[in-house]
Order: C-alpha cells, then sequence, then structure tokens
C-alpha cells in the first residue's frame, strides 16, 4: 500500500516551526487593553479585587483566570516519540506541538512546560509545587516506570485532573474499536482472550482498561521482550508488570496467541508473523500499533487472513488508533466540571462514546478526509477520525457526566443539552445562528424541495435534512435514478418523497399557471410546457407559487445566475422589497452580513438604499440588531469618486425617507466601519458601534471580500443566502457539499424572510 502521509524535507521542517515567527504557540489577550483604563482594570489598581476574592476562596480562581481552561503540557523529554531520552529541551516542538492539538480541536488553552530532572521524586516536586496554575496537567514523552510513579502521585497530591496520555490516550481509542470490533464480530468482551505484546505505559495502560470493561483478567496475557508476565516469573518485573501476572503454562508471545480472539500490539516491528496470526481465533481482532511501523503489516495479515479486523497507529492504514481522538474531549469534560481527577469511569466513558460515534453516518468532512470516499461503520472503520467535527459535542459531554456520577465534579451540569449546544459553538461559530434556525424548523416542519433529486449530494442532504427532523424534504427526478442513487447512498428506500415533473398531476396547472405569465414574452404554450416537464428548476418554483410546497434548494449542478433566473421566471419579488444575496460572516467571536453577493452587479443609489433596507430587516429576523454601513473606498467623501458618489447617494435617499428603524452611515471604508472606536476621528457617526451589516457597493466588491474572508482567514461563510422573492428559494454553489446544502435548506425552511405565511 502506498503511504499516503505528507512528505517533506528536513529544511521545510524547521522553516515551519521557525518562520514567520519562532514555535508553534503565542499568547493573546482575551480583554481590551486600547486604553489607561483597560491598563488599570488588568492590572494596578483594578486587578486587587479578584486578588482579593481568590484569597477568601481559592475556587474563584476557575471565575477570575484562564484556570478552568487551561492545561499544562509537562515533560522531561526521556521517551520523546519513538526518539528515546533526547533531554527536557528536545521534547518542547513536541509539548507546543501537544498544545496546539489542545487548542485546535477542543478550543483549550495550553502552555508547555520542560522539567530539568531525570529523578522522579524531584520532578513530582517541581510540578507539584506549581500545579494548581492549571485547570489540568497533561503529562506526555516520559520514560516507564518513572511515568506510573510520577502520575499516581501527582493524581494524590494534587487536586486537578492528572492524565498521561502515552499511557491512557492510545488505552482509550483502542478501547472504542474493540467494543465496536466485538460488536462486528458478535463477541462479548468478557469471553475474549487477549494477547498483549509491550508491556510499557500504554501496553499496560490498554490491558487495564480493557479489563476495567470486562475482560476478564485471567484471559489477558501480557507479553514483553522476555516472554509472558506469568505468576512466579522474577526475570524483568516490577511492581506495574506484577498487576497483570497470570497463572498459565504459555511464556512466549506465539504461544500467547494461539486461539486469541484479540491482540494489542504497542511494542516492536517485526514482533508479530504470520503464523501467529493464523493461529488466533476466526475473525480475530488485530491491533498493530507499534509506531511508526506495526508488529505486522495490514498486508502481511491479509496475506493469511481474510477474517481479520486490524488496527493500526498510522493514518495510511484504515482504523487509526491516534491519540488525537481522545485527550482533547477528555480534558474539555473535565475541565467544564471542574473535576478533581480523571478516574476509570471517565476514560470508560470516553471510550464508549468514540465508539458510539463510530456507528453514526459520517459527515462531508470526514468523506473529505478520505478524498471523496464515505466510510462507513464496519470493519474497515470502527474508530472515528480526527477529521470528525462532531467530537467536540460527542465526546465531552459522556467524560463530565461519568465525572458527576463518580463525584469528582466540583461543578455539575444542570442542562446537558445546552452543554453540547456550547460545545458545539466552540468548534463551529455558525451553530449558535443555525441553532435557533433549526429550533425554528423543527416546530413548522416546512415542505422543502431539493430540486436536483437525482445527485448524490442533493439525496444526502435531503436524507439528513429529514433525519434531523428539520422538514419534509421532495426530490425532483426520475423515480428510477433517484432510487439508484439513494440505495448507492445507502438511504433506505421509501424513506424520501420524490417527484417526476414529467408525470406529475400537477403539470397541467402548472404548464397553464406559467403560460399566462410569460405568453407575451415570446414563449409559446410548447415551450412553457417543456420547460415544466424538464426543468427542475422551474418545476420546484412552480409547486412554491401553487402551494404545492413551501421552499426551495438547488444550485448544485447550475450556476447561480441560471438557477436564479429560474425562479424569477416563476416567482415574483416581495412587493416593495429588494431581491438581494447576503453572506453571514462570523470570524473570532464577530458576526458581519455582507449585501448584496448574488444578485445586482453595479447598483445604483436608490438600488443600494434598498438592498440596505432589506438586508437590514432580515438581519432583524435572526435576532440581531443592525449597524449598517455603506462601504467604499472613501470615507466620507475622502477622496471623491464615482462609485463613492452611488453610495453618498443611497445615504442620502434613506435619509430623506420614514420609517427607517436601523443604524445607518456612509460612505465608509471596511477598516472604518469595523473600528469600535471610528467615532473619535468621526464624532457626527450616527454608528452607536461597529457595522455588523456592510452594504458593498458593487457585487465584485461582495464576492471577492466574503471569498477572501472564507479563504484567507478562520471566517466560517454562511450564504448567500436568497432574500427578496415571494417564496423562500436558496441556491447553493456548484459542488456544494451535504452540510452547505442542508443549511441553505434550512434557511429556506426557516423563512429569513418571515413573511411567506
Amino acid at each position: 500500500m502506498t503511504s499516503k502521509r505528507p512528505s517533506f524535507t528536513d529544511q521545510e521542517a524547521l522553516d515551519f516551526h521557525s518562520k514567520p515567527t519562532a514555535g508553534k504557540i503565542s499568547m493573546a489577550p482575551t480583554k481590551p487593553m486600547g486604553t489607561q483604563r483597560d491598563l488599570s482594570l488588568a492590572y494596578s489598581p483594578g486587578v486587587a479585587v479578584p486578588v482579593l476574592a481568590i484569597a477568601e476562596d481559592e475556587d474563584k480562581a476557575y471565575d477570575y483566570t484562564s484556570k478552568g481552561n487551561m492545561v499544562a503540557v509537562i515533560s522531561n523529554g526521556t521517551a520523546i516519540l519513538g526518539l528515546g531520552d533526547l533531554g527536557p529541551m528536545a521534547s518542547k516542538p513536541v509539548m507546543e506541538g501537544k498544545s496546539v492539538l489542545f487548542k485546535r480541536f477542543a478550543d483549550i488553552d495550553s502552555i508547555d512546560v520542560e522539567v530539568n530532572t531525570k529523578d522522579a521524586d524531584d520532578f513530582i516536586r517541581t510540578v507539584r509545587n506549581i500545579g494548581d496554575t492549571w485547570g489540568g496537567i497533561n503529562l506526555e514523552d516520559i520514560g516507564s516506570p518513572d511515568c506510573f510513579i510520577i502520575e499516581s502521585r501527582l493524581r494524590e497530591e494534587l487536586d486537578i485532573p492528572v492524565f498521561h496520555d502515552d499511557q491512557h490516550g492510545t488505552a482509550i481509542i483502542a478501547a472504542a474499536g474493540l467494543i465496536n470490533a466485538c460488536h462486528i464480530t458478535g463477541r462479548d468482551l468478557k469471553d475474549v482472550k487477549v494477547a498483549v505484546s509491550g508491556a510499557g505505559a500504554a501496553g499496560l495502560s490498554c490491558a487495564g482498561l480493557i479489563r476495567h470493561l470486562g475482560v476478564k483478567a485471567e484471559n489477558i496475557l501480557m507479553c514483553d521482550s522476555t516472554g509472558v508476565v506469568y505468576e512466579g516469573r522474577t526475570e524483568r518485573m516490577d511492581q506495574f508488570k506484577s498487576a497483570f501476572a497470570v497463572k498459565t503454562t504459555k511464556r512466549t508471545l506465539t504461544e500467547a496467541m494461539e486461539g486469541a480472539d484479540i491482540f494489542l500490539g504497542l511494542s516492536a516491528k517485526g514482533a508479530v508473523t504470520q503464523d501467529m496470526v493464523k493461529a488466533m481465533a476466526p475473525n480475530p481482532i488485530i491491533f498493530a500499533m507499534a509506531n511508526p511501523d506495526p508488529e505486522i503489516t495490514p498486508e502481511e495479515i491479509k496475506a493469511v487472513r481474510d477474517d481479520a479486523i486490524i488496527a493500526t497507529g498510522r493514518s495510511d492504514y484504515p482504523n487509526q488508533v491516534n491519540n488525537v481522538l481522545g485527550f482533547p474531549y477528555i480534558f474539555r469534560g473535565a475541565l467544564d466540571v471542574r473535576a478533581r481527577s480523571i478516574n476509570e469511569e471517565m476514560k470508560v466513558a470516553a471510550a464508549y462514546a468514540l465508539a458510539e460515534l463510530a456507528r453514526e453516518d459520517v459527515p462531508d468532512e470526514v468523506a473529505a478526509a478520505y478524498h471523496g470516499s464515505r466510510p462507513t461503520f464496519g470493519r474497515d472503520y470502527i474508530i472515528p477520525t480526527p477529521f470528525d467535527p462532531r467530537l467536540i459535542s460527542h465526546v465531552p459531554p459522556f467524560v463530565a457526566q461519568a465525572a458527576m456520577d463518580t463525584g469528582v465534579a466540583r461543578k455539575p451540569i444542570a442542562d446537558m443539552d445546552a452543554y453540547r449546544a456550547q460545545l458545539k459553538r466552540r468548534s463551529d461559530p455558525a451553530a449558535a445562528f443555525l441553532e435557533g434556525v433549526q429550533a425554528r424548523c423543527k416546530e413548522v416542519q416546512r415542505r422543502i424541495v431539493f430540486a436536483e433529486g437525482e445527485e448524490p449530494a442533493v439525496v444526502r442532504a435531503a436524507y439528513s435534512f429529514k433525519n434531523q427532523g428539520l422538514g419534509h424534504p421532495i426530490l425532483i427526478g426520475r423515480e428510477a435514478q433517484v432510487e439508484q442513487t439513494m440505495e448507492m447512498m445507502g438511504v433506505p428506500a421509501g424513506s424520501l418523497e420524490i417527484i417526476n415533473a414529467r408525470l406529475s398531476d400537477n403539470n397541467p396547472v402548472y404548464t397553464d399557471m406559467l403560460y399566462a405569465r410569460v405568453q407575451r414574452e415570446g414563449y409559446l404554450k410548447r415551450d412553457v410546457q417543456r420547460l415544466v416537464n424538464n426543468d427542475r428548476n422551474v418545476f420546484g418554483s412552480c409547486m412554491l407559487k401553487n402551494g404545492d410546497a413551501d421552499g426551495m434548494v438547488t444550485g448544485v449542478t447550475r450556476n447561480y445566475d441560471v438557477a436564479l433566473k429560474d425562479a424569477q421566471m416563476v416567482l415574483d419579488p416581495i412587493p416593495g422589497q429588494a431581491v438581494i444575496g447576503m453572506s453571514m460572516v462570523i470570524n473570532r467571536g464577530k458576526t458581519v452580513f455582507i449585501a448584496d453577493t448574488s444578485v445586482t452587479e453595479l447598483p445604483g443609489g436608490p438600488e443600494l438604499a434598498d438592498i440596505a433596507i432589506e438586508a437590514a430587516r432580515a438581519v432583524q429576523s435572526v435576532g440581531f440588531v443592525p449597524r449598517v454601513a455603506f462601504l467604499s473606498y472613501s470615507t466620507f467623501g475622502n477622496p471623491m469618486g464615482e462609485r463613492g458618489e452611488k453610495v453618498r447617494e443611497a445615504v442620502a435617499i434613506l435619509d430623506k425617507m420614514d420609517g427607517i428603524d436601523f443604524e445607518y452611515e456612509g460612505d465608509m471604508s471596511a477598516d472604518v466601519a469595523l473600528n469600535p472606536n471610528h467615532w473619535m476621528l468621526y464624532p457626527f457617526s450616527r454608528l452607536s458601534g461597529p457595522a455588523n451589516v456592510l452594504v458593498m457597493p458593487a457585487i465584485h466588491a461582495a464576492s471577492i471580500s466574503t471569498k477572501l474572508l472564507e479563504s484567507m482567514s478562520r471566517a466560517t461563510v454562511i450564504g448567500p443566502m436568497l432574500l427578496g422573492l415571494e417564496k423562500p428559494v436558496q441556491i447553493a454553489s456548484l459542488g456544494a457539499t451535504v452540510g452547505d446544502i442542508v443549511n441553505l435548506a434550512t434557511i429556506a425552511a426557516y423563512d429569513v424572510d418571515g413573511v411567506h405565511g
């Protein structure tokens, strides 16, 4: 199998870590530091108030400092990756990397700490004395057996979670995979026989966790380079291995694997032979997790067994046991209940949460990671991938609940559903907006047309829309082709309504209705009949016009302008409103709406005024207080120019209108409009704060700026949302993902215009 792992030169790796700024992490303040008052509050004298509060009650540190969302990644560099004992400073790039993963996957702030000692007692003393600084400690790359001693002692002596990821991370992910592998092969954990190769930190922790899951102690044969760990063995034994010593006559790994149901490898390349694999029980479960090369490769296993379920630690094979699936979300759940420790029950909860998630239908982000091949639960997909965006909202609640159930939570969570929603907002800034939209959709249950019903992405989107309870989807297409696509996508037969435009009983009604609209625009009746029969956008729009559906989503196979023209052939603008496209952009906790992003190419002053009115009304309908800025390259006439004059004309038009109930201002450059302190230079400005609705002077400015924000920053863009038609129609971009289509269908069902019944 050809490796899919990224390739790079040593120099590229060095450049990555050194340019443009050395290292991978930095600190950013969470409060404004722009004025003397800000500085006085942040430091002296304002800081004295929380100081006194914490002095009275140390738990207040969680309320007034970053402790509750801060984890330290601590190492002495005695077991760095697969490189060995290279010292604490050499471990710093790895520890910084771990800190980055905490932030990237669970929005946890993290700092690396390198301790310059190999003495376990000295290490423990150092960390104990500074440990209360953080909400939790992730121990990393510490050699065995010191890692066991250090973790055990620090867990006893500190009142915060202490977690050695090299031990427990691998164990938790492997346990999740074993739960699912046993499910697929019809096994019960209490009956399985397990051979473990490798009695280091990860191997011992894996054995301990599966024992906690229900595997009988006598059914686990632990092996190291000396052989089986059995009762009475004295060679190369310690207290940690002794905990897994069992009565057995077996002395070698070869013997341990005879008849074994499960093999867990945490040792070295080549430790397992094909003959050992042949000797295992039917449907063997083989987790060869040595890195970078497994104990035996999947190709070697498949050459002698066609019934094995295989997992490795590598990303270029299915079922990767990757620690990033565990530690960010375990700490997220532990921090959010202010846990005093991470106990076995919390680890088991995380394993079951991961196992459960792997059984669910995967989102587009996962399919993209598999180069378009959508994995489904089965022998080659028993563990979720790190690309699954649902991990952040799925795993931490299991961990938090286990902490609460076992009494280690200082701050129990009262509303777990609200907590899940909060977690979604951490990873997806659009989640807060979409939650309200979805809640409304679930109440009203609109009938939404999915016009391109034969397309795979559209079928999956319609099925997802229905499964989420967002409304009733209707696929437009030929029954045989749609049903074939449904079967190919794994969508149950009969689960979605399908309408064939050509064979619809309403076809004559739609033809007469449309012919009455366009007969004086050069169309013969047979032309209209052909459009209704063959053009699914036209047919879907007729359904909306006739009241047979409530909204429509389209655009996956046609350019935006073509799809819009099809809809406008049938549907009129809402009286007194402009048809515009508006995009919602969310970045770093700030939300702005940009209009017009898709309809009017070069609007004049009156059209810009209409765009502003329509955008402000729509923004109000989704719960925002609009502050509209008419953008230009000029600010209040400096410099003057033709487009700037159009913008100034629009402002003058609004000035003369009655009933304008929103703030507006212009002409303004973007930096002025978004600057919360712009009034200091322009005290006459009518905006009470930074603008959140940006009316662009032309469609190219709107489109370019939106796409730049989406491509070059971490901005999330929803839309463009089509506003102003008499019935809700949303147009996706060519090649839109399932998630994009579902979001637009949801917006159509929500009805941002708010006037369609």
